[in-house]
């Protein structure tokens, strides 16, 4: 796939730049909103219009819908442009991915992608776009890129000059404030029989709350406090997580703890990083792969290869209805493809490679992060063999009640062992509450205890 040639001057800088160069010059922080879209994509279409110039993306909720609702489609009509199955994947092999290749060789008659026209809806409140363009003349890697200082609520790095600053837009993109919700994951086996995990979920971003300011980030250096407690299956009811993630990972780490309903004590847990292997995951995903990546970057050198145009998974509203049932969903290898809605967009392409001296069951990860919203939508990840070893792809799509771009359900496939884990599963439950009023408070040991006990 080739480079493209529509991005400035400025965004193509010198990859590995130092971090002192993150800032941008005012003259170029002023392109956000005129030829980038104010949170630094490209606003223009591509050469052959098949991805169309940014117009705003969604801006308010589809008529009909009411919160709490599962979201309607707002592109109901949209037909199947073409489909793309292991037959025919030659033809596009500019603009998929090695991981999606090896998706089709590996179940050559059942996997496919419905490819549709192109939607660039995503989009997030105003003042977001206010303090990224405020972020892009001040914000700077910090402790040789594991953290960030001098930016707050917005992505921080718009106008990015290497990896590093492309994938703390990933981790740092605006999804809310406060967020509690229910959600399910499975992990079929290849016969496609599966046992459904659910959880509560509740998350505080410090970082994007609009009355944040950067010195309080700076006092507290807290990005987030993240909570989950699993409620089925009864054997593991009552098991919980508490996490409070940092934003200076240098001046301290992720800290952790977590409650065993058998032991009843809630622990300090240093090991929930890195390639710990996630939570009831059945060894599927270690803990950095959630969220497509989180955590410390600091165990790899971070490549900035370039911008490509790929298919991903977009506007997935029907892979996220309320009218579908899990097993509907979920089929032997890979969901079922019949759900699923492909396009084509610009993404980032990103390289991760573990440094020397450090340990990680990745040695490379390929990151594809969509260019609109900085959501990671596919990563491809090889083994210390240099082999392909897992492909993980978040199902995308507007939550416009907010707004914001994020991922109705993240798919970890194992190519080795033929199974993937399904995670965020909400068809049959209840939706995400952005409304949630959440305090520091709901995020202690204690707090953890209480609501861990069965």
């Amino acid at each position: 796939m080739k480079n493209l040639t529509l991005l400035s001057a400025a965004i193509m800088m010198v990859l590995g730049a130092p971090a002192a160069l993150a800032k941008v010059s005012e003259a170029e922080a002023a392109k956000l909103g005129t030829e980038l879209t104010p949170l630094g994509g490209v606003k223009a279409g591509n050469a052959d219009g098949s991805i169309p110039a940014w117009d705003g993306g969604i801006t308010k909720p589809v008529a009909g819908y009411e919160k709490g609702m599962h979201h309607p489609d707002p592109f109901p009509s949209d037909k199947i442009l073409f489909t793309i199955t292991n037959a025919n994947k030659d033809k596009y092999k500019d603009n998929l991915t090695p991981g999606q290749i090896a998706l089709f060789e590996l179940y050559p008659d059942t996997f496919k992608m419905n490819v549709y026209p192109t939607r660039r809806t995503a989009s997030v409140p105003e003042y977001v776009y206010e303090a990224t363009k405020a972020n892009a003349t001040r914000a700077e890697l910090v402790a040789e890129g594991n953290g960030v200082k001098g930016a707050s609520i917005g992505v921080p790095f718009p106008i990015p000059s290497n990896g590093l600053e492309v994938v703390w837009n990933h981790i740092l993109r605006f999804r809310g404030v406060d967020i509690e919700t229910s959600r399910s994951q499975a992990a079929p086996t290849a016969g496609g029989s599966y046992t459904l995990v659910e959880t509560n979920e509740e998350i505080r971003f410090q970082y994007s709350r609009p009355e944040i300011t950067l010195d309080k980030l700076n006092d507290n250096n807290t990005l987030f406090f993240f909570k989950q407690v699993v409620t089925q299956p009864a054997r593991l009811a009552g098991t919980a997580l508490l996490v409070k993630e940092t934003m200076d990972q240098e001046k301290l780490p992720r800290q952790a703890w977590t409650y065993n309903t058998g032991q009843r004590r809630v622990r300090k847990a240093p090991n929930v990083a890195f390639d710990t292997p996630g939570t009831v995951s059945d060894g599927l995903r270690t803990t950095d792969d959630f969220d497509m990546f989180n955590g410390s970057p600091v165990r790899y050198n971070w490549e900035l290869v370039g911008k490509k145009e790929i298919y991903i998974p977009y506007n997935d509203y029907k892979l996220h209805s309320d009218k579908l049932k899990y097993d509907d969903i979920l089929k032997p290898g890979h969901l079922n493809p019949d759900h699923v809605r492909w396009e084509k967009h610009r993404v980032w392409q990103v390289k991760a490679s573990l440094k020397d001296g450090m340990r990680h069951i990745y040695k490379t990860r390929m990151f594809y992060i969509d260019e609109d919203s900085w959501q990671a939508s596919i990563v491809d990840l090889y083994d210390n063999r240099d082999e392909l070893y897992r492909v993980a792809v978040a199902h995308g799509l507007n939550y416009y009640e907010v707004p914001t771009h994020w991922s109705t359900l993240e798919v970890y496939h194992d190519l080795q062992s033929r199974r993937y884990i399904a995670m965020g599963l909400d068809n049959e439950g209840r939706m995400y509450n952005f409304d949630a009023k959440l305090s520091a408070s709901n995020f202690t040991p204690s707090a953890l205890r209480r609501q861990g006990i069965r």
